[in-house]
């Protein structure tokens, strides 16, 4: 059975850093594109970032800069960074895991995901 958990979320204030984990299980994780999307109160969930197996990195636009997302294989783990912290992000961050690889920023072609943690930004 596949679980993605989450964890790292929280309330911080503007300006400020977090950091989520994503812990994978009952998948080989080295081979998936682990993704990081968000979702706003009213609002489809959206892409934030992208990691395939050989490190290479994707990001939205608005997030380009602040955020870092790496992975530890050894571990089944992907992290993500967020420094510089804005209200406009306040929104619940889902992990998920993609097999194929070809649109990493659809989360129609992600095959797994965790429940989601709350990251609240406050001005």
């Amino acid at each position: 059975q596949v679980q993605l958990v989450e964890s790292g979320g929280g309330l911080v204030q503007a300006g400020g850093s977090l950091r989520l984990s994503c812990a994978a299980s009952g998948l080989t994780f080295s081979v998936y594109v682990m993704g990081w999307f968000r979702q706003a109160p009213g609002k489809e969930r959206e892409f934030v970032t992208a990691i395939r197996s050989s490190g290479s990195t994707y990001y939205s636009d608005s997030v380009k800069g602040r955020f870092t997302i790496s992975r530890d294989n050894v571990k089944n783990t992907v992290y993500l960074q967020m420094n510089s912290l804005e209200p406009e992000d306040t929104a619940v961050y889902y992990c998920g895991a993609d097999r194929s690889g070809l649109r990493i920023a659809r989360r129609e072609d992600y095959d797994y995901w965790g429940q989601g943690t709350q990251v609240t930004v406050s001005s």
